[in-house]
């Protein structure tokens, strides 16, 4: 397929002429296509097509269906039909009255190609270079961040079936891929008796016993199919198969494979406090979303998929109307305010097991990216760090997000002596204790990959300290402090003193307001159900 750039036609005269008349006061497509035509270009995807072969729609107009397709919820076959028969769509697209569209399934692979070349945000930043080119957001200002869960387009499957799909996901693609040389390897009849339906469309066994059993069999066929692929015989491109690649892992993280006393190969599921599981990061959660991870906030939020991250501006919105926008979900506040709107300038997907501070630097080199770096930045007590705080305000930018306070046993009773109760002497490297003891060790370390020192006090002097129970409860007897290096460390102390004032607290009030951003984009949208044809691509 080849791609002629050519951009969105113009809107033909009998199209123009009905669609007016039939939408007096306009429509969010017409409006589209009026104020936003030029972002829907076809010169941006140049590179996902190529220069020889018939050539396919213009990327540009579909990218406008992509857009409209999301912000009316519609499917892929509603979009398209959408198209045929909706005079609104076909004045955004230039198309005629009589002209009869395209296939839907042009959509996904649309879509696939973008992801594929690493192009699924060209939309989104050519739309932030308008707005910027519009003066409706610039550099500097107020700009503020939150995350909310996105769900995998998955079924939930427990360990048992996981690895029975696997299995039969592996089984589909090498029966398409070589059928010849699968009918050789295995019993197909046995394995299409085992593998026909899809393993969560009938109940599991109720007993434990056969429940074991039905998972040792699809470990057993797991393992000998993985032998059969890897054999010298095999071809060697079988091995690069995703499904069957994404069967070898399920293999190596459900089961175990050991040879019993009488010499009999033993394969078992296993067990978390015998042979260990792989942690929540790496472990598989679906043979066709990869990506994809069960993850948990608090007590009450448990899912399969990711997180996303949004970042807004936030210049002209009072904190008043932002409090009540969050206490309201269901209200809109109205986001301008004599001065520009407040919009969206940043989406991040992650891995839904990784934490939010590992989010904030990513965001912000993107928002310097595209000529955007806020002045100060809104953030909650999951984005920041000191390097983090310290390396923002370097750049220019003032992280205004309460920092975790000190989680140390003494400072949560408010009972004993936590670390401001020490006084540190970073040139002689010694630190004072509350009863005037000095401390004997100064040790810097290296601790979760970062700059750290640990200071020790004797264990003469804390054993017979007169508040010793109020200062350490160790079994080694002796107080330790860890502490982070000066600068970062003053730059902690800082921060935990700031936001106790009223001022720090009456300006943190604006974060407040991207709460009921992330409310309007879920309720009503598709943002927390993420198709996992894409990988991790977030359907914005």
């Amino acid at each position: 397929m080849s791609l002629r750039p050519m951009g969105l036609p113009p809107v033909p005269e009998q199209t123009v002429r009905v669609a007016r008349a039939a939408f007096p006061q306009g429509s969010l497509a017409i409006r589209v296509r009026d104020r936003l035509g030029e972002v829907f270009t076809d010169e941006p995807f140049a590179e996902a097509f190529g220069v020889r072969g018939a050539p396919g729609l213009s990327p540009g107009m579909l990218s406008l269906v992509t857009v409209l397709q999301f912000a009316e919820n519609l499917t892929d076959r509603q979009a398209a039909a959408m198209a045929i028969r909706a005079i609104d769509w076909k004045y955004a697209l230039g198309l005629e009255l009589t002209d009869t569209g395209f296939d839907h399934s042009v959509l996904p692979r649309f879509r696939a190609r973008l992801v594929g070349n690493g192009m699924e945000r060209v939309v989104f930043d050519r739309l932030l270079e308008y707005c910027v080119d519009a003066g409706l957001v610039a550099a500097g200002g107020k700009q503020r961040t939150d995350s909310t869960h996105v769900v995998s387009a998955v079924r939930d499957l427990n360990r048992l079936e996981l690895a029975g799909e696997s299995v039969r996901a592996a089984l589909e693609a090498l029966s398409v891929a070589a059928p010849d040389w699968l009918a050789r390897a295995v019993d197909v009849p046995e394995f299409a008796h085992r593998y026909g339906p899809r393993v969560d469309s009938w109940k599991l066994p109720g007993s434990k016993v056969k429940r074991d059993q039905l998972s040792q069999v699809y470990g057993q066929d797991a393992l000998r199919l993985c032998r059969a692929v890897w054999s010298p015989d095999a071809p060697a491109w079988l091995r690069e198969i995703g499904a069957v690649d994404i069967m070898r892992q399920v293999l190596v993280q459900t089961y175990t494979v050991r040879t019993s006393s009488r010499g009999k190969e033993v394969v078992s599921k296993r067990e978390a406090d015998e042979d260990g599981v792989p942690p929540g990061h790496l472990r598989l959660a679906s043979p066709y979303d990869t990506d994809a991870r069960w993850s948990a906030k608090g007590d009450d939020l448990f899912w399969l998929g990711y997180k996303v991250h949004l970042t807004e501006s936030c210049d002209n919105t009072p904190p008043e109307a932002e409090a009540e926008a969050e206490a309201e979900a269901e209200v809109e506040v109205e986001a301008e305010v004599r001065g520009r709107p407040n919009l969206i300038t940043d989406v991040t997907t992650t891995l839904s097991t990784v934490p939010d501070v590992k989010a904030t630097a990513p965001i912000q080199q993107q928002l310097a990216d595209r000529g955007l770096p806020p002045a100060e930045h809104y953030l909650d007590s999951g984005y920041p760090s000191a390097e983090l705080i310290e390396t923002a305000r370097s750049r220019g930018t003032v992280m205004v997000t309460p920092v975790l306070l000190d989680r140390s046993a003494q400072a949560k009773s408010h009972a004993g002596y936590d670390k401001s109760a020490f006084r540190i002497d970073w040139k002689a490297r010694r630190v004072r204790c509350p009863q005037g003891n000095t401390s004997t060790g100064w040790h810097p370390v290296r601790q979760r990959e970062r700059d750290a020192i640990v200071v020790e006090f004797a264990k003469t002097d804390c054993q017979a300290c007169p508040v010793r129970p109020e200062c350490t409860s160790a079994r080694r007897g002796n107080r330790m402090l860890t502490l982070y290096p000066e600068h970062l460390h003053t730059v902690l102390a800082a921060a935990r003193a700031e936001q106790k004032t009223k001022t720090w607290k009456d300006k943190y009030a604006l974060r407040a307001g991207v709460e009921g951003t992330i409310n309007r984009a879920t309720r009503g949208r598709t943002i927390r159900v993420n198709t996992p044809s894409g990988g991790s691509m977030l359907k914005v």
